[in-house]
């Protein structure tokens, strides 16, 4: 069995990724045509062209561009559906996905909208290929952090919906610490807590979304190395790294995969993780990042299976559906 094969057999979990970035480009097109929404490309092919970045800033500026072609509840839907699909055929039995509710209000779309054609893709993804998902809602932290708050309160009505809330958008300048009381309210209503951090931020952001926020992931991570302190409290404390490698080489964090630090970090001991961020604009689902890490980081079966039982590991998911998939990964490792 071939590389590919055998990492797409391997049952996994994907726990970082944003389903506004798997917006492929015949979809942007095609939805900016059902909803009448001028973009500035007449064609797929003038999309792609546009997905060459120098920074995390540039790369967003595209992505909110993008996110304007949604509009009705069949658009959210559609492009869940979408991602999901992908999902199951890269092997991936649990999903755990970041939303960007500030992207639409601030649009006028409203929560019904996007959290009923969300949801309505969830479940029917479940009952036609038995994936499991849930919803992560993201803060957007080059905004106020009461803005943040006043988000979390126009989501409780659907909390029962969401799983968790994160945090995302331009990192450097815009430390965790100012979205503490968005957290704070969410984690009271029995939500789980993950940022990014450490992606183009410094160490710092990583314990401040650890000591302010509580996040019991971190987003990307791929700074942490700086601050050998940092790396042993993560070992120590054990707290999953959801890294996504072909994200950061398009986004320039590292200049070669062969220069990440995902290996590093694995043998180190710290709970690393592979997924995809933005895959429609980074070139590459949760399997393509995979492979392209094991090819430039030499990672082994036994890296892989690794990988694989860290994502599980450190899902929101509870013991059963955990040790359902950890019991297949381990039959799957000794064949």
């Amino acid at each position: 069995m071939d590389t590919r094969s055998f990492i797409r057999a391997l049952p996994k979990a994907e726990l970082h990724v944003h389903i506004e970035g798997t917006l492929e480009p015949e979809m942007m097109v095609a939805l900016a045509e059902r909803n009448g929404v001028d973009l500035p490309f007449a064609t797929v092919e003038e999309v792609r062209a546009a997905y060459e970045f120098s920074d995390l800033q540039s790369f967003l500026d595209i992505y909110y561009q993008g996110a304007a072609v949604l509009v009705t509840e069949q658009d959210f839907y559609d492009l869940m559906y979408a991602y999901l699909e992908r999902a199951v055929d890269d092997g991936v039995r649990r999903a755990e996905i970041f939303f960007d509710p500030q992207t639409h209000t601030e649009r006028g779309i409203g929560f019904p909208v996007f959290m009923n054609g969300f949801t309505r893709a969830v479940g029917d993804a479940e009952e036609r290929w038995g994936i499991s998902a849930g919803l992560i809602m993201c803060f957007l932290r080059h905004l106020p952090g009461d803005a943040a708050t006043s988000t979390w309160h126009e989501a409780e009505p659907f909390a029962d919906r969401i799983i968790g809330v994160g945090l995302d958008s331009g990192e450097v300048g815009n430390p965790p610490e100012r979205f503490a009381q968005a957290y704070a309210l969410a984690r009271a209503a029995g939500l789980h807590s993950v940022a990014h951090a450490g992606e183009e931020g410094p160490p710092a952001y990583i314990t401040g979304a650890l000591d302010a926020l509580g996040a019991e992931r971190i987003d990307h991570g791929v700074r942490c190395d700086e601050d050998p302190a940092l790396v042993e409290r993560l070992v120590r404390e054990q707290t999953p790294l959801t890294m996504c490698p072909l994200s950061n080489l398009k986004l320039r964090v590292v200049d070669r995969l062969e220069d990440h630090s995902l290996k590093r970090l694995l043998d180190s001991g710290i709970r690393v993780t592979i997924n995809s961020d933005d895959p429609a604009y980074f070139g590459g689902y949760v399997l393509d990042n995979y492979v392209a890490a094991a090819e430039a980081l030499n990672l082994s079966r036994e890296d892989l299976i690794a990988l694989a039982r860290n994502s599980i590991e450190a899902a929101f998911l509870g013991s059963k559906g955990k040790r359902v998939l950890l019991d297949e990964l381990t039959q799957i490792a000794a064949a």
